[in-house]
């Protein structure tokens, strides 16, 4: 049992996916440590054809266009703010995959919780509503009276006979 327990452990491990990354072969840089930061800036960038993967993720061609350019800037000496700077500067800061918090996106941060707060404050109201409710005028004993005769008959007139 074990040893089915340890060839299950090998098959998964060679058949999971150790990174979910599109970088190709040609792409990475021999330096480990600026591939290291190369990686790291195309994690944080948005791919503008997918738009929800990163440029490290996306197999889009724009991707592989702008890893390559990080690459470049990376390699010419660019720090990592100097590259985001740059890309935000011809991209606009829909690249950043993670935008900074600054009084433009104030609403883009804040809409989550605006709109918990709307929609508990909603159901709090209606619930309000809802135990407040007067229950309408209470029938007099002759309305009572004349409602329980239209009750024990039919469309016809006749008189319903009730079973005990």
């Amino acid at each position: 049992m074990a040893f089915a327990r340890a060839i299950l452990a090998v098959c998964l491990f060679l058949f999971t996916p150790l990174t979910a990354s599109a970088v190709q072969p040609d792409e990475v840089l021999t330096d480990p440590r600026l591939e290291a930061r190369a990686r790291a800036l195309s994690a944080e960038l948005r791919c503008m054809v997918c738009q929800n993967e990163s440029i490290d993720e996306s197999n889009a061609d724009l991707a592989r266009d702008l890893r390559l350019l990080v690459r470049e800037r990376l390699q010419a000496g660019d720090s990592d703010e100097q590259i985001r700077t740059f890309l935000v500067h011809r991209y606009g800061e829909f690249i950043l995959l993670n935008p900074p918090f600054k009084l433009e996106t104030w609403l883009l941060w804040g809409a989550p919780f605006i709109v918990l707060a709307v929609g508990g404050g909603l159901i709090l109201a209606s619930r309000q509503r809802q135990n407040n409710r007067v229950p309408g005028n209470p029938l007099s004993e002759a309305e009572r009276a004349k409602l329980d005769a239209m009750l024990e008959e039919d469309d016809f007139g006749n008189t319903i006979k009730k079973e005990d």
